[in-house]
């Protein structure tokens, strides 16, 4: 079970990394992106264009501006940072949990909760993962592009369905160590991280 954990952690954390060097790649576009656009205003701005004419002209025709297609690589790399973080919110019990009722619950009926939520969670992981490579398939077969960079939309789909399917087998395996847990008595993984009250 030890061994199986660590390869679980391994993966969470390999996509925690890969989501958390796309977001920060975005961010640099994106603020990249800001600087070009406000650059290019000011090089329209009446006062540039008659204090240095030729400089706007320069600057203009060389391309200073917002990034091409910049909103299309944030909207495709944000939905694959989500989906990279998720295994790693799975397996460390980093999800939002209320826990208002199951406060004054017995802690053995939690534990019975805690398997029941876990596997309720996997299903739902698993239907998420299937639903996403049905909706890639769809994706595939219509040929349908982006508008500005013309990439096809299937791309963002391949890069989401390998977080989907990461995620799908974290919670998958924390389904079974919570039934595990609760069969032993023993703890594998963390309980749900809660807000302090």
């Amino acid at each position: 079970m030890a061994g199986l954990h660590r390869i679980v952690l391994w993966l969470a954390r390999l996509m925690a990394l890969l989501g958390g060097a796309v977001l920060l790649v975005l961010i640099l576009m994106t603020c990249i992106s800001i600087v070009g656009r406000a650059l290019n205003s000011l090089m329209h701005s009446g006062l540039v264009t008659s204090l240095a004419p030729g400089f706007a002209a320069w600057a203009i025709e060389a391309g200073l501006g917002a990034i091409p297609g910049d909103f299309e690589l944030v909207e495709a790399g944000m939905a694959f940072c989500i989906f990279a973080f998720l295994p790693y919110c799975t397996v460390t019990g980093g999800h939002a949990s209320v826990d208002v009722f199951t406060n004054f619950l017995p802690r053995g009926a939690n534990r019975v909760l805690e398997v029941l939520i876990a596997g309720l969670f996997a299903a739902v992981l698993v239907l998420i993962a299937v639903q996403l490579n049905a909706g890639m398939a769809r994706k595939i077969s219509s040929g349908q592009t982006t508008l500005l960079l013309q990439f096809p939309v299937w791309w963002a789909y391949a890069a989401c369905l390998v977080g989907a399917v990461a995620t799908a087998l974290v919670g998958v395996y924390v389904a079974f160590v919570r039934l595990y847990e609760l069969l032993t008595g023993r703890v594998i993984l963390p309980n749900a991280v809660g807000a302090d009250h």
